[in-house]
Formats: C-alpha cells, sequence, structure tokens
C-alpha cells in the first residue's frame, strides 16, 4: 500500500480547513442567542413533522392549516395534562396554607393574623423607626439593592424569553412549511466534494436521534407509572399527578429531581391533615424515589436505552457520568446520542472496522 506523503500544500490545507472550522465555532457562539430559536425551531420541527403529514394525508389539508390543526392538538393535549396536574397542585397548597393559617391561630391564640400584625406594629413603631433610621439597615439596604437588580435583570430576560419563544414559533410554522425542500436541499450549502460525509453525519445523527427519543420517551413512561404505583402504595396526596409529572419532567434526563420540592410540601400537608409523624412520611416518599431510581438507574436505562443506542449498559452508564461531569445537565441530555455517533465515526475512520472485509461465503455451495 503506498503511504500518503504530507505535502506543504496539503499542510496549508488542513491548516486552512482547522482554522476554518474554528472560525465557524466561534462564528457559531458569538450569534448563540440568535441561533438558539432557530434550532430549537428546527427541533420541535422535527418532533411534530410525522403528526403533520399524517393530519395533511387523512384530512386532505393544505400544509398551512394541517400546521395549525397539529399545533392546536399538541397546545391541547399538554392543557389537558396539565389540567390534571396544576389544578389538585394549587388545591393541595391551598389546604395546606389553611392549615397553617389554624394552627398559628390555635397555638398562638390570635383570631385575625392580619389585626395581630397592625397591632405589632403599632406596639413596636418607635423600634421599627430607629431600626429603619439605623448603620444596620442602611448596610443591609446597601446588600440587597444589587440583588434587587438582578431581578430586575432576570425579569427583563423572562421577557425577552417570551419574545424568543414567539419567534421560535414563526421559525417552526415556516421550516413545517417547506419541510421537505429544506430536509432535500440543505446539503447544498457544502461543496460537493464534501457532501457525502455531511449526508452521511446527518443519517446517523438522525438515527440516534430517532432511538434516542423513542427510549427515552419509553424510560419516562416506565418511571412514571412505577412512581404513580409507589406513592398510592404509600397513600401519598396527589399520587397519580405527582407520578405523572414526574414522568414527564424525566423526558429531560435527571429533571424529575426537582418534583422532590412539591413532595415534601405534599407531605408536609399529609402530616398536618391526618395528625402523623411527618418525617415517616417524608421518609416513605424518599424511599419511593431512591427505590424507582435504582431500578430504572439499573435496569430500565441500562435495558431500554442499551437496546435503542446500540450501547453495553456499563458504557452507557459510563458515558453519562463522563459527560455529566464535563458539561454538567447538558451532558446528561446530550451523552447517549453523542456516545453512540463518536463510537460508530471511531469504528468508520479510525479503526475502519467496514473496511477490508472478507466476502461472506454463500453456504450453498
Amino acid at each position: 500500500m503506498k503511504e500518503k506523503t504530507i505535502t506543504l500544500d496539503r499542510l496549508v490545507r488542513w491548516i486552512g480547513a482547522g482554522l476554518l472550522i474554528l472560525g465557524i465555532l466561534l462564528l457559531i457562539n458569538y450569534l448563540s442567542s440568535v441561533l438558539l430559536p432557530f434550532v430549537i425551531a428546527w427541533f420541535f420541527a422535527y418532533l411534530l413533522y410525522p403528526i403533520v403529514k399524517f393530519v395533511e394525508r387523512r384530512m386532505h389539508l393544505p400544509r398551512a392549516l394541517s400546521i395549525i390543526l397539529t399545533l392546536i392538538l399538541v397546545v391541547a393535549v399538554v392543557s389537558g395534562i396539565v389540567y390534571l396536574i396544576i389544578p389538585p397542585m394549587i388545591e393541595q397548597f391551598e389546604k395546606l396554607g389553611q392549615l397553617a393559617s389554624d394552627y398559628i391561630r390555635k397555638e398562638a391564640h390570635i383570631d385575625s393574623i392580619p389585626g395581630a400584625i397592625t397591632q405589632w406594629w403599632v406596639d413596636n413603631q418607635d423600634e421599627i423607626g430607629d431600626f429603619f433610621q439605623s448603620s444596620t439597615f442602611t448596610d443591609g439596604l446597601k446588600t440587597v439593592m444589587p440583588e434587587l437588580f438582578s431581578v430586575l435583570g432576570h425579569t427583563y430576560s423572562i421577557v425577552v424569553s417570551v419574545v424568543a419563544s414567539f419567534i421560535t414559533l414563526l421559525y417552526m410554522f415556516f421550516i413545517l412549511l417547506d419541510y421537505e425542500y429544506l430536509t432535500d436541499n440543505w446539503i447544498r450549502i457544502f461543496p460537493k466534494k464534501a457532501r457525502p460525509f455531511w449526508s452521511e453525519l446527518m443519517l446517523d445523527v438522525e438515527r440516534e436521534l430517532n432511538n434516542y427519543i423513542r427510549g427515552q420517551g419509553l424510560v419516562a413512561l416506565i418511571m412514571g407509572v412505577l412512581f404513580c404505583i409507589g406513592f398510592t402504595i404509600i397513600d401519598f396526596p396527589m399520587a397519580i399527578g405527582l407520578g405523572i409529572m414526574i414522568g414527564i419532567m424525566d423526558l429531560v434526563p435527571y429533571l424529575h429531581t426537582f418534583a422532590l420540592i412539591p413532595t415534601v410540601l405534599l407531605a408536609l400537608l399529609k402530616s398536618a391533615d391526618t395528625g402523623q409523624n411527618f418525617w415517616f412520611i417524608l421518609i416513605m416518599a424518599l424511599l419511593v424515589f431512591i427505590i424507582v431510581q435504582l431500578i430504572c438507574d439499573m435496569v430500565v436505562t441500562p435495558k431500554v436505552m442499551g437496546k435503542a443506542m446500540g450501547l453495553n449498559p456499563a458504557i452507557l452508564l459510563l458515558s453519562l457520568s463522563v459527560w455529566g461531569a464535563l458539561l454538567g445537565f447538558i451532558g446528561l441530555i446530550i451523552a447517549l446520542p453523542l456516545t453512540t455517533l463518536l463510537i460508530a465515526y471511531y469504528q468508520r475512520y479510525v479503526t475502519k472496522e467496514n473496511e477490508n472485509e472478507p466476502p461472506k461465503e454463500n453456504s450453498s455451495e
């Protein structure tokens, strides 16, 4: 086999290609705030396209009307799920507030909490005035004001996020409108020599993304069912609603851990309502969390995601740990598809396992 010599021309081209890639990455990083709504819109368009196509074919509607109908359907389904979860949770928290008010009245012998606050203000008016004029209050105000401006900054960010969401919706609508044309012709932005590589790469990405979405959806469904069963067994408040919420949150790996906050509040509510020991109720709920998490991490995720992504369970758990350590929460999200792609391209371009394979012999000969 003739070895390729590294000429000056080839070296210059390699350096130029490397600098071009670096420049593109820096440009993407600089424009990330502008590109993010487009990327999110493309991802949602990718998820909704099969539904849009189904509605268009079955109902013989124009593409624009099919998109609008699909969005209405998705909003209706999401609203139905929210209706099953949010109102009961608000009702439970209102009940918790009422129990807290009753407890304060009973223990402190107060008939009216607002009246008690007003009376305390009148009785301590001089001390309160001295406090506002003291250096302690002034120093505290200097400390709090930057935090206040930070809150205002976050409020501005929320407004910007709302505007970005509207832009994302517009992007998604127009992407779905010409989805076939965009997916068939995006390759033209690359030179003809590079098109086979990028086309192959996108096919691999699409395949692994499909596998990941199906696998993670199944894991989230199983986790939601297990939490519903576990909370029902211990007679926990909002057992079904909380289990559904945890299952939905687990569509993003490990996001369901934030469900511990309403779990603690619901345990407090049950304790105040039934007179049972709060710590016993909370420990039982935490045991459900631990048992379900162990089942999912040791059995469900390795089996389901390992089969979907073609990864050994040990490699799968290692990839979650490595990418989580490198990129934090985002690393947990992209760990499995990215690991699968890296392994596939390592085998294809480094070890070249698919090259020079001997032809299979015909068994009939």
